[in-house]
């Protein structure tokens, strides 16, 4: 959730500081909260509308119930440690054996209640934190309210779109005649939606790889490679479902972790449990990974080549920082994804992500979408997205900084994709295809690869 004249902006005012005291739990983060549940309660009519603009299911009302019986029965459990505390304190008297044995049979009782009540206390919190789970992030006030892409408002343009005066081809049959993709064969040894890089093709996304993290190093961003595998609450604690039918995340069998995704992830759980230092921050993190994708029940699952696979190789941005600074860092991460494909010189727009389409813990997301010429005879594809995720990532992996008054608070929490490296492959050998079959390597990528063509092997 937003704070300050963002939150003032939407209508639903600002966030109340947390209730709960999260000191002394055993665990070392905590992922109970999502949006405050004192917001929730306290700004509910916003909170159900911000739902059905997200098309998302999920049961406000739900949670303020639960909330305030769990706010009921642990007033009654303060009430009987406090008769407890005063009987244990009046058996510390002089007693006559009588009222001695009344007094031990009355903490005996009071010992079950708070037993039984702590119980019930437990059962309605984890009711509570499942249900409070559902509701997504509040989306910014001027986030297009849309169910799917076709509702994101373009709100800039680079570059217009390649044409072409010979016949072209797509990114499939470029990399075939190229010699550099080869899906058959990955189809053969590990399924569909898999694939081999081979000859230039690997020095190409070698590249690109290595021209984003020089971009992002300039910028103060400190360089990771991160683990292929998270832990279960690290997922969630981001915001990812781990399981279910609709789940995109490759579980593991007799594990509680997961392929990841994104290297959103691991970045955002390196900190969990944390108090980082008010003067270090904002963070700045680039995590290259591995990308695992079921694709169950994604839009456009079976688009041929590159566009849709099971693994794929990615540069993250990750970012911690103070919450009156995330609006800003996130037009930052805008603006670098913008300085690295136009120095590819690849055509791209950049459109406002409409509600349907944020996701669960998005306040904001800028989507970068490239000219794809050999998509359905040519159309922007998504290439890159950068989120504010406000503080809701942070509440629920429990990373926060120590205020200028001594107490703490939830940090924020922003992700932009650099480059993934599959998608900007097809935009590469789309736009730079030559009449005689070859692709031309963009100026800026030439001393990275060391050639600035990729010729057909039957011409080569």
């Amino acid at each position: 959730m937003f704070y300050g004249q963002n939150a003032a902006r939407s209508g639903v005012g600002s966030l109340p500081a947390l209730s709960a005291n999260l000191a002394g739990m055993s665990s070392v983060w905590y992922h109970g909260f999502m949006l405050d549940y004192r917001f929730i309660v306290d700004n509910l009519d916003a909170v159900k509308k911000n739902i059905a603009s997200r098309y998302m299911k999920a049961d406000a009302d739900a949670v303020c119930a639960l909330f305030k019986k769990r706010t009921a029965v642990a007033t009654a459990i303060q009430n009987l440690q406090q008769r407890r505390n005063a009987n244990a304190l009046a058996m510390k008297g002089k007693l006559e054996p009588d009222a001695r044995g009344e007094l031990v049979g009355e903490g005996k009782r009071l010992k079950d209640e708070i037993a039984a009540a702590e119980s019930g206390l437990s059962a309605l919190e984890e009711e509570l934190e499942t249900e409070a789970r559902r509701i997504p992030n509040m989306a910014h006030p001027d986030a297009p309210v849309g169910r799917e892409d076709k509702d994101n408002l373009e709100v800039k343009r680079s570059g217009s779109p390649t044409v072409f005066d010979f016949e072209f081809s797509d990114h499939v049959k470029l990399g075939q005649d190229l010699d550099i993709i080869d899906f058959d064969s990955a189809t053969k040894v590990s399924g569909t939606k898999f694939y081999y890089l081979k000859n230039e093709g690997v020095f190409l996304e070698l590249a690109l790889t290595r021209y984003a993290l020089d971009i992002l190093q300039k910028k103060g961003f400190t360089p990771f490679i991160t683990p292929d595998i998270a832990r279960e609450e690290i997922l969630e604690g981001i915001g990812f479902n781990p399981r279910g039918e609709e789940s995109n995340v490759y579980t593991l069998e007799g594990e509680a972790a997961c392929l990841v995704g994104t290297a959103e992830i691991t970045l955002g759980g390196y900190h969990a449990g944390a108090v980082l230092e008010r003067e270090k921050l904002p963070l700045r993190m680039a995590g290259l990974s591995h990308c695992f994708r079921r694709e169950a029940g994604a839009a456009g699952q079976f688009s041929k080549g590159l566009y849709r696979v099971h693994q794929f190789t990615k540069l993250e941005m990750f970012v911690y920082c103070l919450p009156e600074d995330s609006g800003k860092i996130h037009e930052e991460l805008r603006s670098i994804e913008e300085e690295i494909f136009s120095g590819l010189e690849i055509p791209f727009r950049v459109v406002d992500t409409c509600t349907g389409d944020l996701g669960a813990p998005a306040y904001r997301k800028w989507d970068l979408e490239a000219w794809m010429p050999g998509r359905n005879g040519g159309e922007w594809g998504e290439v890159t997205s950068t989120s504010n995720c406000t503080d809701y990532q942070a509440r629920r992996l429990n990373v926060r900084y120590k205020g200028e008054d001594g107490k703490n608070h939830f940090v924020h929490m922003l992700n932009g994709t650099a480059i993934a490296l599959s998608r900007a492959i097809i935009a590469l050998l789309e736009n730079f295809q030559q009449a005689d079959g070859s692709v031309k390597i963009p100026g800026a990528l030439v001393p990275y690869c060391g050639f600035d063509h990729i010729k057909p092997k039957s011409a080569a």
